[in-house]
């Protein structure tokens, strides 16, 4: 059964098996307002952890979106491209950026889980 992580960088991380699912959090999209724009990385790309992998446009600025783990790209979000107003409809859903191979399933333990983010969301307001 798939389990979400969450980064103090508000992004968010579907785990299933040795893949992971990435996209940014429902308070991040909130905070840039209307995205206009992403650029999202090749395919095969290895990333480590803390590495800027994605580029995010809104009206109000630019953000680049940072691997939550370390891994491989072995999926882009295509449909972002011709749409990315689906990141601020459904920013946890249909509006993910990239699937990570996991390098190390232990870089998890680093993030947090949904009630943790929630709080640590709250904060940050």
């Amino acid at each position: 059964m798939p389990t979400t992580y969450y980064s103090e960088d508000h992004e968010w991380i579907e785990v299933d098996g040795d893949a992971g699912t990435v996209g940014i959090t429902d308070f991040a999209q909130e905070q840039l307002g209307d995205v206009v724009f992403v650029e999202l990385p090749e395919i095969g790309r290895i990333v480590i952890k803390g590495d800027d992998m994605a580029v995010v446009e809104s009206v109000k600025a630019a953000s680049e979106v940072y691997a939550p783990v370390g891994g491989e790209v072995i999926a882009v979000n295509d449909a972002l491209e011709d749409n990315p107003a689906v990141v601020n409809e459904e920013a946890e859903s249909d509006g993910w950026f990239v699937r990570l191979r996991l390098a190390d399933a232990a870089e998890l333990e680093d993030l947090m889980d949904a009630e943790a983010y929630a709080a640590f969301a709250e904060a940050q307001s």
